[in-house]
């Protein structure tokens, strides 16, 4: 990575003509952003003149209605530094930024969102943080500007709960403003509403993750596209995440122990009610604790061998893909291999 941003020897303009691989790849999912297209690329533009580093802009239409998709290949079509992806039809924020990802060529990939409410003015701190050494840089909305219904009740609430459940101590897990090592991204594969738990997904991965205050602007056209209808996605990939952060690759840890434990529980009430009906003579029968015994030992069994099938999963996962269980940071050795 080069350091020193602001060096102004070479333009951006220079530099993409000359190197095939830009430096940085901004990567933005669209999703009926018409009024807005133009509005950032020109910011990105500005951001990146008169500095040395080479750039790409991805901007991926996420099935938009409103004619954002013909605007991108618009663009695409009369400027070098703009790249358009048209998905088939709406798949959702996590979609559009993995097609992203896989379209990225740069070294540093810049995530942010199209409704111009990120700053692309920010992007440069956000490299030389980078720079410092870190895999991620997460962009912190300190002063948001929505309203208080997004802002206090759903933001707050579900940065603290993804903060104790996954560790990462981040204050804004929601702002799409982040800078990433391209190497980073490439380990990670993006599911269900997963975009929002990126850092987390990192830290799987072993980065070292920081957060720093970005600036934040009311929406300037059309209207946003959360709501709280998404909470309930929002929640199942949070338990997903927690999973993957203790027991992606020993699964049986967790179903083993939890069938285990169940069908002791089964045994022990089974003991206790064969003395009832041996020892004392009673009719069991009758008694819902004997269908309790019988439940619980089955379903210790069913996931005793959930836990065993999963096993077998996570092998044939990391071993048809050659995808290790670790992730190496840098290798020294004094003959340099």
């Amino acid at each position: 990575m080069r350091s020193g941003l602001f060096k102004s020897g070479v333009s951006s303009e220079q530099n993409e003509l000359s190197v095939a691989v830009p430096d940085v790849s901004v990567v933005a999912p669209v999703y009926n952003e018409v009024e807005s297209i133009p509005h950032l690329l020109d910011a990105i533009a500005a951001t990146f003149k008169g500095t040395d580093f080479s750039y790409e802009i991805i901007l991926v239409d996420d099935g938009s209605t409103d004619g954002s998709a013909q605007l991108l290949k618009q663009f695409a079509s009369q400027r070098h530094d703009v790249k358009a992806i048209i998905l088939r039809r709406n798949y959702g924020q996590t979609a559009a930024m993995a097609a992203g990802f896989n379209y990225a060529q740069g070294s540093i990939i810049i995530t942010l969102d199209a409704d111009l409410q990120n700053d692309p003015a920010d992007i440069p701190i956000l490299i030389a943080k980078l720079d410092e050494g870190y895999d991620l840089v997460s962009g912190w909305r300190k002063n948001r500007q929505d309203g208080a219904l997004r802002r206090l009740l759903p933001s707050k609430i579900a940065n603290w709960l993804i903060r104790r459940i996954t560790g990462v101590r981040i204050h804004d897990y929601g702002c799409s403003l982040k800078a990433y090592r391209a190497e980073l991204v490439a380990d990670m594969n993006l599911y269900g509403e997963l975009h929002r738990f990126l850092p987390a997904l990192a830290y799987i991965e072993g980065a070292r993750i920081t957060e720093i205050p970005v600036r934040h602007h009311p929406r300037r056209f059309g209207s946003s596209k959360y709501g709280l209808a998404r909470t309930f996605r929002v929640v199942m990939d949070l338990m997903t995440i927690a999973f993957m952060k203790k027991f992606l690759t020993r699964p049986m840890h967790v179903f083993g122990l939890l069938g285990l434990g169940s069908m002791i529980s089964g045994i022990f009430i089974g003991f206790y009610l064969t003395f009832i009906k041996f020892g004392l003579g009673e009719n069991i029968g009758d008694r819902p604790l004997l269908i309790l015994a019988v439940l619980m030992f089955v379903t210790g069994v069913q996931l005793f061998c959930f836990g065993l099938l999963a096993e077998l999963l996570m092998r044939t996962y990391h071993e048809s893909q050659g995808r290790p269980i670790y992730r190496v940071r840098e290798v020294i050795s004094q003959n340099g291999k």
